[in-house]
């Protein structure tokens, strides 16, 4: 499948180990692995940074496998899940901090070229959260109510 803005095909991604249940070498259960999860959310970690904590601190390489449950599903049950998913905001805050730049770099049209991309990416994004209702109905991306939110986490 081609890339969304790039008119090339892109080196397929790897895929995940074959086998179900907890592998061997893992030393945790299920409950255990669950406390971890919920420590790390509360100190403030996404639900990315807690899977890459578990993976290489506490050689957990999948917590689904564990648990049959993801990262972001035991953080929910939890209520320690940030209003906008993870990799929207993500990009709320690269849109931030690129009206940043372009603010003080006005020329600089490669910049305001990728802002646009950007923008139709969040905008996309958001189309399918809607659909999904994570957001809602009616939600628009206003880049000044954006930044206010980011000011505020």
């Amino acid at each position: 499948m081609a890339r969304i803005h790039a008119r090339k095909k892109g080196k397929s991604g790897s895929t995940r180990p074959m086998g179900r249940g907890s592998p061997r070498w893992v030393k945790y259960r299920k409950d255990e692995v669950e406390k971890l999860v919920v420590k790390f959310a509360k100190e403030g970690n996404s639900s990315a940074e807690i899977g890459m904590i578990l993976r290489d601190q506490f050689g957990i390489p999948l917590v689904k496998r564990v648990t049959g449950k993801t990262v972001s599903h035991i953080m929910k049950e939890n209520n320690l899940y940030p209003k906008f998913p993870e990799d929207i905001f993500n990009l709320f805050q690269q849109a931030v901090n690129l009206r940043e730049h372009l603010a003080k770099n006005r020329t600089d049209y490669t910049s305001k070229r990728g802002l646009e991309l950007l923008e139709s990416k969040i905008r996309r994004l958001g189309k399918y959260y809607v659909k999904k209702g994570v957001f809602p109905e009616g939600w628009r991306y206003n880049p000044d109510k954006i930044k206010l939110l980011i000011q505020q986490e």
